[in-house]
Order: structure tokens, then C-alpha cells, then sequence
């Protein structure tokens, strides 16, 4: 059976913006959406199931960090920020809250159909999830149906990127991970601006899985070196 179209959803208080992105993406293939605002983008997420959403951050009817937020906490499809806003604290802040890339503005086309790409590949389940458990510490990750699950059967909500970072430690269990090692296995570039980024990713990771994320007793850091995950990881069903 063919794969389902993806859908994208591009949101930009500029029509000129979303035409452009709409007529590219939809030649290569894709399903494109527009909206000028959080209110449509909110009302179009509700009636049409939407894989990846290009936001914008200077919407006029809200603050494009704080909507990255509550996408993150209330809807678990991809993001990618397209902004004009591409300092390297924006582009942080924006992976922090749980953006899987960011792409500044003014962009190539070519560049943004390859990070869309990039991001859906990620996201999507491999063929046979079924054989691609892995059991560390309390808890179980299904690498193929991206999903982690307490032993006690409780589900744990990770974005995409940090799904990628903790399938990095969990293929790589003990071993010490630079920073440049795991951008080069998580999003297959140099590092750059986005080591801060990883930082935080860690720390995020740590406020879900540790018992006590001041503790850490799963994914440690090691000065001057990178970072590791502490435990064994086994395969198991």
C-alpha cells in the first residue's frame, strides 16, 4: 500500500509567504495548508489532520514561542519555526520549547523541502516496530512506534527531536557522546549554534524519565566531554 500524502500546514501573517510555500511543497508532492493566524491555524488543525506545521513566530494574534509551547503540549505533530527572527537565542529558545528544526528567513526552497523531508523521515515508524524495544532502567522505548512507556504501562509525551536524542543514547548506551556526535546522528550536521540546544534537550529528557532530575541517574554529563547514558539499554519485546 502507498504511504498517505503528508499534510503540511504553513502558517505566516504573510500570504505572499504561504503562496510561495504552498504552490514549491505541493509541486514535490506534498498536501499544503495555509493560515495567517494562530485562530486559523488552530481552527484548521481541528478539522483536517495536519503532519508538520511551518510557524511562523511574528503571528499578530500571538507569540510564536509561547504557540510553539502549547503545539508541543497539546498536538504531537512536527514543527519546523520559519522565521525572520534567526539570532541564535531565538533559534535555542525555539528548539527548547520543543520545535524539531528552524529554519531563518529569507530561506532557499530547496533548503526548506530538505528539512521538511528530514523532519517527517524522523518522524515516522519503521517497518517491524515489533522487534525494536528497548528496555533501560524503568522504563521501555518501542524505537519503531516512537513511543516510550513506563514498566507500570504508563505512556511518557517526547517531541520528535527528543525522541531522536534519546534513540542516539539508547543505541550508543554507556558511552560518552560529544555534542558534535550526537548533532551528527540526530540531524546529520555539524553542531554549531545548536549545541546549547542539545544542553536543554538533556535537560528536558531529565525532567521526564529521572526519578529526580537534579540527580540524574540515566543521562549524565561528563565535563569537558559530552554526554552518556549511564545504564545498560537491552532489546527486548
Amino acid at each position: 500500500m502507498s504511504q498517505p500524502t503528508p499534510h503540511l500546514l504553513a502558517v505566516d501573517d504573510d500570504p505572499e509567504v504561504t503562496d510561495l510555500i504552498c504552490a514549491y511543497l505541493g509541486k514535490q508532492g506534498f498536501r499544503v495548508s495555509a493560515a495567517h493566524s494562530a485562530e486559523q491555524m488552530n481552527a484548521q488543525l481541528e478539522r483536517d489532520p495536519v503532519d508538520l506545521v511551518l510557524l511562523d513566530l511574528g503571528l499578530p494574534d500571538a507569540d510564536g514561542l509561547a504557540l510553539t509551547r502549547r503545539l508541543r503540549e497539546h498536538w504531537h505533530g512536527a514543527v519546523i519555526i520559519v522565521s525572520g527572527r534567526g539570532d541564535t537565542v531565538d533559534r535555542t529558545i525555539g528548539l527548547e520549547l520543543g520545535a524539531d528544526d528552524y529554519l531563518a528567513k529569507p530561506f532557499d526552497l530547496r533548503e526548506l523541502l530538505a528539512r521538511v523531508r528530514s523532519v517527517l523521515r524522523r518522524a515516522q515508524p519503521t517497518t517491524n516496530p515489533a522487534r525494536q524495544a528497548i528496555h533501560f532502567g524503568d522504563w521501555i522505548a518501542d524505537l519503531g512506534a516512537r513511543e516510550v512507556r513506563h514498566r507500570n504501562g504508563e505512556l511518557v509525551s517526547l517531541t520528535s527531536g527528543e525522541f531522536d536524542l534519546l534513540s542516539v543514547f539508547l543505541r550508543h548506551p554507556q558511552r560518552v557522546l560529544s555534542r558534535d556526535q550526537i548533532m551528527d546522528l540526530t540531524r546529520h550536521r555539524d553542531a554549531g549554534p545548536f549545541d546549547r540546544a542539545i544542553d536543554m534537550q538533556v535537560g528536558r529528557l531529565r525532567r521526564k524519565l529521572e526519578i529526580d532530575p537534579a540527580q540524574p541517574q540515566l543521562f549524565k554529563a561528563v565535563r569537558g566531554a559530552g554526554y552518556m547514558l549511564a545504564i545498560d539499554a537491552k532489546p527486548g519485546a
